[in-house]
């Protein structure tokens, strides 16, 4: 996957890297693999600490990869931070990579993971490499289609959260394997 998203960003950064006179052309790969791996991280980073409904409403396109989403900004403030640390940027000319990319890159991720004719990316795959495997098991495009069909809210209290998915797999009667795969893959 991860090979699969820096292509991504390569075929996503023209202005904001390639043509950006503040990237050095010698260091235009060095910057797209960083970002490649910036985003992965920032994913798996938003899993792990609860975002998931979040990604899930982003691969199922009820929240659009803009600047405005939680997701994009969370995973535009790990890319900034990794051209200011590892490049030397500048606040301005950090934001300005970063915001040109990063939603320009998840849309087209999106999409591709939700083209039955484009197998560069699927989501269950996506999901196992965020969480180390973790969510082997877990029926990810299943979720999906819960969150997208907003059947997730399973203890009717307005929102989906940690508590409705684990209500989900254990049908209220407290555990079994599944449910214990699940809570695994909330935790690193």
């Amino acid at each position: 996957m991860l090979d699969n998203l820096i292509n991504l960003v390569r075929e996503q950064a023209g202005d904001a890297i390639i043509n950006n006179p503040t990237v050095p052309n010698e260091r235009n790969e060095e910057v797209i693999s960083a970002t490649g791996q910036s985003i992965a991280g920032g994913l798996q980073d938003v899993i792990s600490s609860g975002g998931l409904k979040d990604v899930l409403k982003l691969f199922g396109g009820q929240e659009a990869p803009s600047g405005n989403n939680p997701v994009v900004q969370n995973l535009s403030g790990n890319v900034i931070q990794q051209l200011m640390n590892k490049f030397g940027f500048d606040q301005q000319a950090a934001n300005g990579i970063a915001g040109n990319l990063v939603p320009n890159v998840l849309q087209k991720l999106v999409s591709k993971t939700n083209d039955p004719g484009d197998n560069s990316f699927d989501i269950q795959g996506i999901f196992n490499q965020l969480s180390g495997g973790r969510s082997e098991g877990v029926n990810i495009q299943g979720l999906l289609g819960k969150v997208t069909q907003g059947g997730l809210d399973k203890d009717g209290d307005g929102d989906t959260d940690l508590q409705d998915v684990m209500a989900m797999f254990s049908g209220g009667q407290g555990g079994g394997n599944l449910l214990d795969s699940v809570k695994g893959f909330f935790s690193r």
